[in-house]
């Protein structure tokens, strides 16, 4: 599960520009569910950020829905049209993830040797709101001593195909992801 994520503006060129592209306002630092953050979207050909709301509405108005298994999003009524037609990639440089040994040692994971690490997700309109969620999948050993469930991560290369390509999104949802490097927070 991702139920914490990051996004610092500390330099990185490609979050920079990601930054002073995305209109209104959003946050940056630690991301919550709830907030309004960045997340890149294909439009016309054209990768374009938007700020937008991380989290569904919940069933009946009760809480949100952060996350997507990618196991079942394509059968799912709440996600199956966003699949087809609504993706998106979260940027972020990294992602939080907490034992559950007793200790709650928390831990930012991010890709070896990059300031960024791409998210694949999905959004939809709610009225007047657009919301996204982060599309999870099982964890490989570099994950799954912390949890049993990471994001599905997109290296750079693989974004465009994500936002405009419907066969190889589809093909990015079984694929094993890459393995992260884990550093201790706090």
């Amino acid at each position: 599960m991702c139920g914490r994520y990051c996004l610092y503006d500390d330099g990185n060129e490609e979050i920079r520009m990601i930054l002073d592209r995305t209109a209104g306002d959003f946050k940056t630092g630690e991301i919550f569910p709830t907030d309004k953050a960045p997340v890149l979207i294909g439009q016309s050909g054209k990768i374009k950020p938007q700020a937008v709301i991380w989290g569904f509405p919940g069933f009946r108005g009760k809480g949100v829905i952060i996350n997507a298994r990618a196991e079942t999003v394509p059968e799912k009524p709440l996600f199956r049209n966003s699949l087809r037609s609504k993706r998106c990639v979260i940027p972020s440089s990294g992602f939080f993830e907490w034992t559950h040994d007793g200790q709650k040692t928390k831990y930012r994971f991010n890709l070896p040797d990059t300031g960024v690490l791409y998210m694949a997700g999905l959004y939809q309109d709610f009225g007047e709101k657009r919301c996204y969620v982060i599309i999870t999948t099982a964890a490989n050993e570099s994950m799954s001593a912390v949890h049993n469930r990471m994001p599905v991560i997109l290296r750079r290369n693989e974004v465009r195909e994500w936002l405009c390509n419907d066969s190889a999104a589809t093909s990015k949802l079984v694929k094993m992801p890459p393995l992260l490097v884990k550093t201790q927070v706090g």
